[in-house]
């Protein structure tokens, strides 16, 4: 077996510093990058919305939004339709198709934007909005329930923490689909204090501070805690939001009647007015389509007396 004393007197304190650094090195190995978590099925169409309150700005940090989107695209679970600035420049486009300076045949015209099922809000989870400290956040103590509004801390310089919240709704019936809360410490980016390849991805999404200040970092990985949690709770009881609400309401474009089986010759329920707004059960029976009326009266009416409520 080699002795150190049987090396040149420099060798010794050499080989100590490369037994400390494979050590290290090792010590890293173990500490592998966070993922972000992936469906084989797509769960529906979600939209990301920015909070009302632009706390993000007192850390010179990007919207969180940019962010959520970079991990929602990465999941594979939603269908990412742009309510932000992409909806914008194509609101533009179509003005110009309006106003007839496209081409022939270019094809873009309404009726053709795909509707979200779901809008996902990021934000950060404290029930003092305290300003003075720097810690930051919405009130959302009682806002979004689940003991989420009990989470003190927000996002704090001083201890190098972040407290967040993500909501899910479901756009069609406003109901709170799920609301989980992540958290993140310093000590969690022992992996990749510089950056690492693992932040890069996002300053092609324009969240680049999320990759270049610490803050930034411990607020991306407060963020991936929560998304985990979405991810995993839609995962166990995913939701439908085509086909777990009613139908959109409809109003009388004429005057009609509503009868109790789906032809005129059964007994009338009620006459309707023009202007009526009625509710579909999702019976459906060629043109006839079952409703319900502001007063609980059930029957079936021919749709081409319908429009659709807006």
């Amino acid at each position: 077996m080699t002795r150190f004393h049987s090396l040149p007197r420099f060798c010794a304190p050499l080989l100590f510093a490369a037994a400390l650094a494979a050590s290290s090195s090792s010590a890293l190995a173990k500490d592998e990058e966070p993922s972000i978590p992936t469906c084989d099925t797509k769960i529906g169409t979600m939209a990301v919305a920015e909070p009302e309150n632009n706390w993000w700005t007192q850390y010179n940090l990007e919207s969180p939004e940019a962010l959520i989107k970079v991990y929602a695209a990465e999941c594979k679970c939603f269908t990412l339709v742009d309510r932000g600035k992409g909806l914008d420049a194509a609101k533009k486009e179509r003005a110009l198709a309006s106003d007839g300076e496209m081409r022939v045949g270019s094809n873009i015209g309404k009726g053709q934007m795909k509707a979200a099922d779901y809008v996902l809000v990021p934000d950060v989870a404290n029930k003092n909005a305290n300003s003075g400290g720097k810690h930051f956040g919405g009130a959302l103590g009682g806002l979004v329930g689940h003991g989420v509004g009990a989470v003190v801390g927000g996002v704090s310089l001083k201890s190098k923490t972040a407290d967040v919240v993500l909501t899910l709704t479901d756009v069609r019936s406003t109901e709170q689909v799920a609301v989980v809360k992540g958290h993140a410490k310093k000590t969690n980016l022992g992996w990749g204090a510089g950056g690492g390849g693992y932040f890069g991805r996002f300053a092609a999404a324009g969240a680049s501070s999320y990759a270049n200040t610490e803050i930034g970092q411990v607020v991306a990985m407060a963020y991936l805690d929560a998304f985990q949690k979405l991810v995993e709770e839609l995962k166990k009881n995913a939701p439908d939001a085509k086909t777990a609400n009613v139908s959109q309401s409809v109003t009388m474009a004429k005057p009609g009647t509503m009868y109790e089986q789906a032809n005129n010759k059964s007994k009338v329920v009620r006459e309707l007015d023009a202007g009526l707004t009625l509710y579909p059960t999702g019976e459906k029976s060629g043109i006839w389509w079952k409703v319900s009326d502001e007063t609980g009266n059930e029957g079936w009416v021919p749709s081409p007396l319908f429009n659709m409520a807006k």
